[in-house]
């Protein structure tokens, strides 16, 4: 039996091998160019666990013939960085006179420890390859970033977590091959969710699934939803995103949030996170709800959503779960209006059925021309020339003069438009 955990052993060897990261990784990208090419700089990793920074690092030793030390800065210091200068230095031991360095968590790397690094990374004697959870433009020294590419890794979708476990279960040499195995693909779905992201997770619990599951009288080893479950130390919940029990849940989130009951709204998100719904769909429900259900009643409801969108991105779970709670409440709390929601319906209601007319000479483009071709005594009104930045102008087609679609609600910031409106509006 091989000692090494599954995550371990299957930790990719060549470029070929790697699964997910297309943005970095993709043909043609500036990574997956850099390695091939071996033409090699400095690079600092960024992404959660389980993402593939530690395999990045060895595809990169495996594709070098310079040589490779690696140090975790959870454990080395500024002795354990001069030893590697020497060992680089020593031409019996290293003729190029060159090493790939791997330093772990580089984050946790005192500015002094960095410092250290600096002269050796900038003669090019030492190739820096960090690996860090946290965003290294706050983290890592500013000198040590700007002779280095920063590359960020996002978590892993459910498809590349669910193709890394069927490796895996193949591969006879490094994975459980040599096993009679069958996973249902209900036990597949829940383990490549609930992983949210993280390889290593996900291989840590199909080993403990397969090692813990005793084999039937044929010698198959049969693993299924409640074997993962309990491996992933998870209840399962009566939540199939292709069943009811997926859409009521999302649609009693939305509705939640529109009803401005926060509570409701952060125990639908749990209730969702927790069965293994991805991060990204339920940031992309509160970004629709902040527009279509809170709109101009709280207009910067819209930017924290898509901030928050795309910190999910970023930062992946469990931490997202955070930052889709503060969003989600955000939402809930604000003052409400589907003000503009209902204008644009109701304007392409207009342009499909109705008869719209023309655009005004005075709006168009090339307007003098056109004007003077039309014997137009109609001009163009600029509004900034006029006290208050506005002047009355009819905007829409003739025959459309009295159409109104967006009529603001007397909510939130609405209320501002409603009397800015009516101040607007000329006196009879």
């Amino acid at each position: 039996m091989k000692r090494e955990p599954l995550a371990y052993r299957m930790c990719p060897q060549k470029l070929e091998e790697f699964v997910g990261q297309e943005e970095i990784l993709g043909k043609n990208k500036l990574l997956y160019k850099m390695i091939h090419a071996g033409k090699l700089s400095s690079v600092i990793l960024y992404g959660p666990p389980g993402t593939g920074k530690t395999s990045i690092a060895k595809i990169i030793a495996n594709s070098t013939k310079s040589a490779f030390q690696k140090l975790n800065a959870v454990t080395a210091g500024v002795s354990d960085i001069k030893k590697v200068v020497e060992e680089t230095k020593n031409h019996f031991f290293n003729p190029e006179g060159r090493t790939l360095l791997f330093i772990d968590e580089i984050h946790r790397f005192s500015k002094s420890q960095q410092d250290a690094l600096l002269p050796f990374v900038e003669e090019g004697s030492l190739i820096l390859i960090g690996a860090t959870t946290e965003n290294p433009f706050y983290e890592v020294n500013k000198a040590l970033l700007s002779r280095s590419t920063v590359f960020m890794l996002r978590p892993l979708d459910s498809q590349d977590i669910k193709k890394i476990i069927h490796q895996a279960i193949a591969d006879k040499e490094r994975g459980l091959g040599a096993y009679d195995l069958s996973i249902s693909e209900e036990a597949l779905d829940f383990m490549a969710e609930l992983a949210s992201g993280d390889a290593r997770i996900a291989l840590n619990t199909l080993e403990l699934s397969v090692t813990t599951t005793q084999a039937d009288f044929t010698g198959k080893i049969k693993i299924g939803l409640e074997e993962v479950a309990q491996c992933m130390q998870k209840k399962v919940l009566k939540y199939d995103k292709q069943a009811d029990n997926h859409y009521d849940t999302i649609s009693a989130f939305i509705k939640s949030m529109r009803g401005s009951d926060p509570d409701a709204s952060v125990f639908y998100l749990a209730r969702a996170l927790y069965a293994g719904e991805d991060p990204i769909f339920l940031a992309r429900r509160i970004v629709i709800c902040a527009s279509e259900d809170v709109g101009m009643a709280n207009p910067s409801a819209l930017t924290l959503a898509v901030s928050a969108f795309e910190a999910v991105r970023m930062i992946g779970m469990p931490e997202a779960r955070i930052i889709l709670s503060q969003a989600a409440i955000m939402v809930a709390s604000s003052p409400k209006s589907n003000a503009s929601y209902l204008a644009i319906n109701k304007a392409l209601e207009d342009v499909e059925k109705e008869n719209t007319g023309a655009i005004p000479f005075y709006l168009r483009n090339s307007v003098s021309k056109q004007l003077k071709e039309y014997g137009s005594q109609e001009e163009y009104k600029y509004p900034h020339d006029y006290p208050g930045n506005f002047v009355q102008q009819n905007y829409l087609p003739q025959g459309m003069e009295d159409k109104e679609y967006y009529k603001p609600t007397k909510n939130g910031y609405e209320e501002k438009i409603v009397k800015l409106n009516k101040d607007k509006k000329p006196s009879t």
